[in-house]
């Protein structure tokens, strides 16, 4: 690959990155929302049987709102514009992180390569690992402001912007303020890891002349674009659904204030307090979100290698 292909990827992986980021921002939204320990239960009254006499006895208990739920109080408490809170930390980060991403990718792939047997899935799960594991260590300051500002509802004048919120996280919490939640990252590698060997699997099983050139004629190329989104889509889907826990215990440990201060102690918290399915919370807008944004990235990346490409 010469470097032109290489900064060819990088600004089709950072530009898809990017118009994915903007569409989808609210479901991120309710997404962290739905994960934080400061979300409202619903207060409700089960019927369970009383054990001496049998008859049904009222106790108090306390139901998870759901997504829609959880939209509508913030359209009528905090309006629209909260639903795209944190999108300004997200834009600067998503960019140089996919290149980060993608670069050392590309370098320890050729390292692994020469270890194991080139192009096996202990390559494809070994380079994803690096790289997820390079990126989360650089990028962890810019998402630890994001997380931050959408978990925002207190009632303010006016709500921090994203270098306000730096500085405040500075001020308080000093550096290792920005480096909060990042042992959950480091865990989540497993999801990229799963990720791409899932994807890498599916895609040598697709007709990969559908996609390497774009003289194939434009049904054959669309087609390949579909099957390649399709296979990123599904991949996702099922890595996030097996590694989907970290995420909630990364935002908790992210949340200002509170009593989550390592992984597996907020992990023993979360189970304790709230149930296993508490892991969980989130999870339908974050898999709503990834298929359209998985869809988004790879249309946009794929539309402009396409467009930019050396036609000989």
């Amino acid at each position: 690959m010469t470097e032109r292909d290489t900064l060819l990827h990088l600004i089709a992986g950072g530009c898809g990155g990017t118009v994915g980021a903007i569409i989808t921002c609210p479901l991120e939204v309710l997404k962290t929302r739905l994960q934080s320990s400061g979300l409202t239960l619903r207060p409700v009254f089960q019927v369970h049987l009383s054990t001496t006499t049998g008859a049904g006895v009222l106790r108090p208990g306390q139901v998870t709102p759901g997504l829609l739920q959880v939209l509508r109080s913030i359209l009528e408490k905090e309006g629209p514009r909260t639903l795209f809170r944190g999108l300004g930390p997200n834009l600067v980060g998503v960019a140089p992180s996919r290149a980060i991403y993608f670069a050392a990718y590309s370098k320890s792939r050729e390292q692994f390569n020469s270890i194991f047997m080139p192009n096996s899935w202990i390559v494809h799960m070994s380079s994803a690992g690096f790289a997820a594991f390079v990126t989360n260590s650089l990028m962890n300051p810019i998402w630890m402001v994001k997380t931050r500002m959408q978990l925002e509802n207190k009632a303010r004048e006016e709500k921090m912007n994203a270098l306000q919120c730096t500085r405040y996280v500075y001020r308080t919490e000093g550096i290792r303020g920005f480096y909060r939640g990042l042992t959950a990252s480091y865990a989540g590698i497993s999801e990229t890891m799963i990720c791409f060997l899932i994807y890498e699997t599916l895609k040598k099983h697709l007709p990969s002349s559908h996609f390497t050139s774009p003289n194939n004629g434009s049904n054959r190329g669309a087609s390949g674009f579909l099957e390649l989104m399709a296979a990123a889509a599904f991949a996702k889907g099922c890595a996030s659904c097996i590694a989907y826990p970290h995420e909630v215990i990364r935002t908790r440990l992210r949340e200002e204030g509170s009593k989550y201060k390592y992984f597996f102690q907020t992990a023993r918290l979360v189970a304790v307090e709230e149930g296993y399915t508490a892991f969980y919370r989130g999870l339908v807008p974050q898999l709503i979100r990834q298929i359209p944004n998985t869809a988004i990235v790879l249309s946009t990346y794929e539309l402009i290698v396409y467009l930019l490409r050396d036609p000989s």
